[in-house]
C-alpha cells in the first residue's frame, strides 16, 4: 500500500523517526522516559507509540505536498488526552477500517506543522501531565501550541502557555506567537501580559528616571548604559510606523528641560574653564575627552528638545556661548582630530536652523552675530573634511556627512536673507572675496539680495504716502 509504518523501539529515548533528523529540537522535545510509558489497563503491558502488536488505531497524518505517514496508536490514550480524537473515535463519527480491523483517523495539516503533530502524539504517551521541561524551546512551544489548539488538548495548551510566559523571545518568535494566540481567549492573557500597553503613569516614571540618567555624568565605565538610555528615549519620542509611546505633556517637558539645562550648565562651565587658558587646558587629555563627551550628550539633547518643542533654552545658551565654543573647537582642531569640530557643527546646525527658520525668535544683533561666528568656523572645518575624500583609510563618518553640510548651507542662507540688506551686502562682499567661496554656496542669498535691491525704490514708493519710508531695506 506504499505506507510507511513507525515501529516501536525498546527504549523511547533512542526511537529514531527519520522525519525528525533535521528537526533536532522537535525530536528532543518529544523524548519520553521509559518509566512514564502508558500501561494498558487490561493487560498491564506498556503501550508505546508505533507498537503495531498492541495498537488498535492508526493515525494517518497527511499534507497537500504528498507527505503521508501512518502512526500506530492506542485509542484509549488518544481519547483520554485529546477531544479531537475522542470525537473522531466516537460512535457518532464514521471511521474506515484497515488491516487487522484497526480504525484509521486521517489528519490533514500544513507541511510546517507536520513534525509537531508527531510530537503531540508522542506527548500523549507520557503517563504524567506534560511539563514545561518537555517543551524544549520557544519554536517547539509555538508549533506544539498551534497543533494542540487545533486538536483541543487543554493540558498541553496550558503547558505551552506556561512555558511561553516564562521564557524570553526574540522578535521573530514574538511575531509567530502573535499569530497563534489571538483565538485563545483568556488563556492568552499570561503570554500577552508582557506585550500589553503600559500604564501611562508608568511610562512617565520610567522616562523621568531615564532622562535623568541620560543627562548625567556617570563614570566612563557606564557610558554604554548612558548611550543606550539616550537611544531608547529618542525612540520613545519618535513617530514612525507606530505613534510615539510618550505624550509630551507639561510634566514631561518640564523634567526634560530641567535635565537638559543642567547638562548645558555643566558644559558651559567646562568651556569657561577651557577658554581661561587654552594652551594649558588642551594639554590636559582629560578635559578634551570631557569636552567631547559633553558634545555627544548635547548632540543627542538637541534632538530631544526639538521633538518636545522646548528648544528655546538650549538655543539661547548655545548662542551666548558660541564665541567660546568656537575658540575651544579651533584649538582642539590643532591638538586632536576633526571629530570634535564636526560634532560641534552637528549641534550648531540645529541651533542655526531653529533661528533661520523662525522657530526661535532672536533680535537682529544676535542673528548677525551667529552668522559672523559660525560662517568662518564652517569654512575652516569643511576643507579639512574634504581633504579626507581622497584617502580611503580615513574615517568614513567624516567623509559621508553630506546632510550636515547641506543643512548648514540652507540655514545660513535663511539667516542671511532675514537680516537688513546692508548686513547682507557686507556678508556677501566678504563671501566673494573669500577663498572658500564654493562653501557655503550663498548664490541663492545673492540672487535674492540683487532682486530686492533693484526693486527697492519702486516698492518704497508705495510707502511714501504713509510716511513709512524705512532707513534700511
Amino acid at each position: 500500500m506504499g505506507m510507511r509504518i513507525f515501529w516501536s523501539c525498546v527504549n523511547w529515548n533512542v526511537m529514531n523517526l527519520t522525519t525528525y533528523k533535521n528537526e533536532g529540537e522537535i525530536r528532543d522535545a518529544a523524548q519520553v522516559d521509559e518509566a512514564k510509558v502508558h500501561i494498558d489497563k487490561e493487560s498491564r503491558t506498556p503501550c508505546r507509540i508505533g507498537d503495531r502488536s498492541t495498537s488498535d488505531v492508526v493515525v494517518r497524518i497527511r499534507t497537500q505536498e504528498g507527505r503521508d505517514d501512518w502512526i500506530y496508536c492506542h485509542s484509549h490514550i488518544l481519547v483520554d488526552k485529546c477531544k479531537y480524537f475522542a470525537d473522531r473515535l466516537s460512535d457518532s463519527w464514521p471511521t474506515c477500517q484497515i488491516l487487522d480491523s484497526r480504525n484509521c483517523v486521517e489528519v490533514y495539516c500544513e507541511e510546517s506543522d507536520f513534525d509537531h503533530y508527531i510530537v503531540i502524539l508522542r506527548l500523549f504517551y507520557i503517563t504524567s501531565d506534560v511539563t514545561v521541561s518537555d517543551i524544549g524551546s520557544v519554536k517547539n512551544a509555538v508549533g506544539i501550541l498551534r497543533v494542540a489548539i487545533h486538536l483541543v488538548c487543554p493540558q498541553i495548551v496550558s503547558t505551552c502557555v506556561g512555558y511561553l510566559e516564562a521564557v524570553p523571545w526574540d522578535e521573530s518568535e514574538e511575531e509567530e506567537i502573535l499569530k497563534v494566540i489571538p483565538g485563545m481567549g483568556s488563556q492568552a492573557e499570561a503570554v500577552l501580559a508582557r506585550l500589553q500597553p503600559v500604564n501611562p503613569l508608568a511610562v512617565v516614571k520610567i522616562f523621568i528616571s531615564a532622562i535623568q540618567f541620560a543627562t548625567s555624568s556617570p563614570p566612563s565605565s557606564m557610558n554604554d548604559l548612558k548611550v543606550s538610555s539616550q537611544e531608547q528615549l529618542e525612540y520613545l519620542l519618535t513617530e514612525d510606523d507606530d505613534s510615539p509611546l510618550l505624550t509630551a505633556d507639561d510634566e514631561i517637558k518640564m523634567e526634560a528641560k530641567l535635565c537638559v539645562n543642567k547638562l548645558l550648565m555643566r558644559f558651559v562651565n567646562l568651556v569657561d574653564s577651557l577658554v581661561g587658558d587654552l594652551q594649558e587646558s588642551m594639554a590636559e587629555a582629560g578635559k578634551i575627552e570631557l569636552f567631547q563627551a559633553y558634545l555627544n550628550d548635547l548632540s543627542w539633547a538637541s534632538q530631544i528638545v526639538t521633538k518636545l518643542e522646548i528648544s528655546s533654552d538650549f538655543v539661547l545658551t548655545w548662542v551666548e556661548t558660541s564665541v567660546k565654543i568656537v575658540k575651544v573647537a579651533e584649538e582642539a582642531c590643532r591638538e586632536s582630530s576633526l571629530h570634535i569640530q564636526v560634532k560641534v557643527l552637528e549641534i550648531a546646525v540645529k541651533v542655526l536652523e531653529a533661528i533661520g527658520y523662525g522657530t526661535i525668535i532672536l533680535p537682529t544683533v544676535k542673528r548677525l552675530q551667529m552668522v559672523k561666528v559660525w560662517l568662518p568656523f564652517v569654512r575652516l572645518v569643511k576643507p579639512s573634511v574634504d581633504s579626507l575624500a581622497s584617502d580611503d583609510d580615513n574615517d568614513m563618518l567624516l567623509k559621508s556627512n553630506d546632510e550636515l553640510w547641506q543643512s548648514l548651507e540652507s540655514a545660513f542662507v535663511s539667516m542671511i536673507l532675514a537680516l537688513p540688506s546692508s548686513d547682507q551686502a557686507e556678508i556677501l562682499t566678504e563671501w566673494f572675496e573669500n577663498q572658500q567661496i564654493r562653501y557655503p554656496d550663498l548664490t541663492e542669498a545673492f540672487e535674492v539680495w540683487c532682486y530686492r535691491s533693484k526693486v527697492a525704490k519702486r516698492r518704497l514708493v508705495l510707502l511714501d504716502g504713509n510716511d513709512l519710508t524705512p532707513n534700511r531695506v
